[in-house]
């Protein structure tokens, strides 16, 4: 099994690659199509392992790292990882597989294709919902029904995300890799333990993004089943968060209303020759928050549309946003 580490508000799995925590805008459940919304800094990762005493025992055993993230809060994830030797990564949301929609599994399927390559995905900032589009990960409680585990599964026990990346077989990349960078370990947490309630936060299905995913070029027999690591990803609301590390939640950067007034850009990747993956049908079928409020007789009030320009949309070619 692969080695896990936080490093710099990232969480490297093996010695190649990273996955990072983006706070960005929410995306309007309204029907249209946006561009991809800049991130807005990191959000913090810290490890279970070092609040042992103030988790209850499922995340004990199950270990792992945690964010902490308000309701209603959009994620985007990023990749990082060398241009000379890529990893296949895995990506489920409450239990449930982001791309293909079916239950997460320890091992890669292609058919439908269940994990993204990084390079050359850059970042994931939704559930494939095909043609070129997402359906935005936005933090919502669980027990009101309104994640995509509710939707899928008719259950919500896990919340979070789950990770799994897997290292090439040998002799498919390089072996040498550049000098690492040598990142400065934060000190250990201190204060005293106060037990946390059970977990009470997952990712529901917010509006349209323009994303695609790319098919793996290298085919599945290129990934090593048995070289993998695993982590899963707790998600703590305002609350959780200060009981566990007695430190407050600092509040979002930028809300919806003062994007578009503050110039703010959007992207497009230009990928004039890129494919995207088949859309994952049970993914489609997944009710977003507006909808599943609106059949539990809530009163949602819809948020007014994003106005931008051609102006504010950027095209770019690398990892940069």
């Amino acid at each position: 099994m692969l080695t896990i580490a936080i490093e710099n508000s990232a969480i490297r799995i093996g010695p190649h690659g990273a996955v990072s925590f983006h706070r960005t805008l929410r995306i309007p459940d309204d029907g249209r199509d946006y561009p991809l919304p800049p991130g807005l800094g990191t959000f913090p990762v810290f490890r279970v392992a070092d609040y042992q005493a103030r988790f209850p025992a499922p995340w004990r055993d199950e270990g792992g790292a945690f964010i902490p993230m308000y309701q209603g809060e959009a994620l985007w994830l990023g990749f990082h990882g060398p241009d000379w030797r890529a990893q296949a990564v895995k990506v489920a949301v409450g239990g449930i597989n982001a791309l293909s929609g079916q239950a997460d599994a320890s091992v890669l399927s292609a058919d439908p294709q269940d994990y993204i390559v990084c390079p050359d995905q850059p970042w994931l900032d939704g559930i494939n919902t095909g043609q070129g589009h997402v359906r935005q990960f936005v933090a919502m409680p669980l027990g009101a029904g309104y994640t995509i585990e509710a939707s899928l599964s008719g259950r919500e026990a896990r919340g979070g995300l789950q990770l799994t990346v897997f290292e090439p077989r040998p002799g498919r990349f390089p072996d040498k890799a550049p000098p690492a960078d040598q990142a400065n370990r934060d000190a250990g947490p201190g204060g005293p333990p106060r037990p946390m309630a059970s977990p009470v936060m997952g990712l529901g299905a917010g509006g349209r993004l323009a994303q695609k995913i790319y098919p793996d070029p290298y085919g599945i027999d290129t990934w090593d089943p048995e070289r993998r690591g695993r982590v899963t990803v707790h998600i703590l609301n305002s609350r959780q968060f200060t009981a566990v590390t007695g430190q407050p939640l600092p509040p979002s950067p930028v809300d919806a209303a003062a994007y578009t007034a503050h110039g703010l850009p959007w992207f497009k990747r230009y990928e004039e020759l890129q494919l995207d993956i088949a859309p994952a049908r049970r993914l489609a079928e997944v009710k977003s928050i507006g909808e599943r409020a609106c059949e539990a007789g809530g009163q949602q009030t819809p948020s007014p549309a994003l106005e931008f320009t051609d102006a504010q949309i950027r095209t770019i070619g690398g990892k940069e946003r």
